[in-house]
């Protein structure tokens, strides 16, 4: 068993740890004040090839694996969560998916454009009636010829806003609950597809948020994306692969608070020495790097099964779980380490702080991780 990272990891993750520094670490504030990812960055991420890092080269990606693409989401995530989050639900959310139930055909024409960063995509699942309780969604579809006719309503769409391509999930009976839903492939350009809201959000503020109304949107049936009630398992399947990409969120916003906290710790003086030469604090940085590097094994782990081809739901539900908490712990206790510094917004921690929150609410609340860690337990 081997902790350490390959060569070829070590040699990513300082590739995009050196492009973060010069790209993404200098518009970390802007994009949180002015709730926007600039396009040109998301280009810039796109030619480096984060946003198809898993994808097989013949669909355009770079053909790496799913610890590649953890490491990037980590990586980005320290300087900034929204940009992370950008990579996250564009890979997990719309290419996974399209690339796991996917048509030869469907992949051809749409992983490419997605790979490319020609489009972004987003997964349309959750609604004001549903979220949770995914299989009691009411967003309905009906067969017309050629086409399948969708209506309803979708709301938290992360990358929603790019109105790029989009995994959508609608019922044929809403009787039916999880055997009725199926998913369907879906350009958010097209008729009857109106954007309601971007939403203000108290963390990740530069990602896209977005409300949706579908009204007789028409997709044509090659759309179709697996079989007629396939799609719960699409859903769910997806979201286990998405998890592992929120971890490797969590993680970097944990990692780059931490590193806030620990050199502020060597430099701010009271009482004529240092902090960090106070019990107090040193015990605070101590239980902070415990969480981090348990996180970090947890989040890696998941990766690996996955990329092993075994089931990997368990795994990713106990990273997500503890990274997300690890999250949300570390950046409070890098306030309090700032003391009164750490609550203005001139410190960064204050913004990771806020950031730090929503991933133990998307792709699944810590609530739902801790019931499929628990079935789990119990069925093994």
């Amino acid at each position: 068993m081997d902790f350490e990272l390959s060569q070829d990891h070590k040699v990513l993750r300082d590739s995009v740890r050196d492009f973060v520094v010069k790209e993404v670490k200098p518009l970390a504030r802007q994009i949180d004040e002015e709730h926007a990812v600039p396009d040109a960055l998301v280009r810039k991420m796109a030619e480096l090839g984060l946003l198809g890092s898993y994808l097989p080269q013949e669909y355009g990606g770079a053909g790496l694996d799913t610890l590649s693409y953890a490491i990037v989401v980590e990586e980005v995530s320290k300087a900034c969560a929204s940009s992370g989050v950008v990579i996250s639900a564009h890979t997990s959310l719309a290419c996974d998916p399209i690339y796991r139930f996917g048509t030869e055909e469907q992949k051809r024409r749409w992983l490419t454009p997605l790979a490319s960063g020609e489009v972004i995509g987003c997964f349309l699942l959750s609604e004001p009636g549903s979220g949770s309780d995914a299989a009691s969604i009411s967003t309905t579809y009906r067969r017309d010829g050629d086409y399948f006719v969708i209506s309803g309503s979708k709301i938290f769409i992360t990358n929603g806003g790019y109105r790029g391509t989009g995994i959508v999930f609608a019922t044929s009976d809403r009787s039916l609950k999880h055997k009725g839903i199926s998913a369907f492939i879906v350009d958010l350009a097209s008729p009857g597809v109106e954007i309601l809201r971007n939403e203000k959000k108290l963390g990740i503020r530069g990602s896209f948020t977005t409300a949706f109304a579908l009204d007789g949107v028409r997709v044509p049936a090659e759309n179709l994306l697996g079989s007629e009630g396939q799609g719960f398992r699409v859903a769910m399947e997806t979201l286990n692969g998405g998890r592992i990409g929120i971890a490797a969120q969590a993680l970097g916003i944990a990692e780059g608070a931490f590193a806030l906290a620990l050199s502020y710790s060597k430099e701010r003086r009271q009482f004529g020495a240092p902090i960090s030469d106070l019990q107090g604090i040193q015990f605070k940085l101590a239980d902070m790097y415990l969480r981090i590097e348990s996180s970090r094994l947890a989040t890696y782990k998941a990766a690996c099964v996955k990329d092993a081809g075994g089931s990997y739901a368990f795994e990713s539900a106990v990273a997500k779980l503890l990274a997300s908490e690890t999250a949300t712990y570390v950046t409070k206790e890098a306030i309090q380490i700032h003391g009164g510094y750490g609550y203005v917004e001139e410190y960064e921690v204050e913004r990771m702080y806020r950031d730090a929150k929503i991933t133990e609410i998307y792709e699944g609340t810590s609530e739902v991780q801790r019931v499929i860690i628990a079935k789990h337990l119990l069925q093994a």
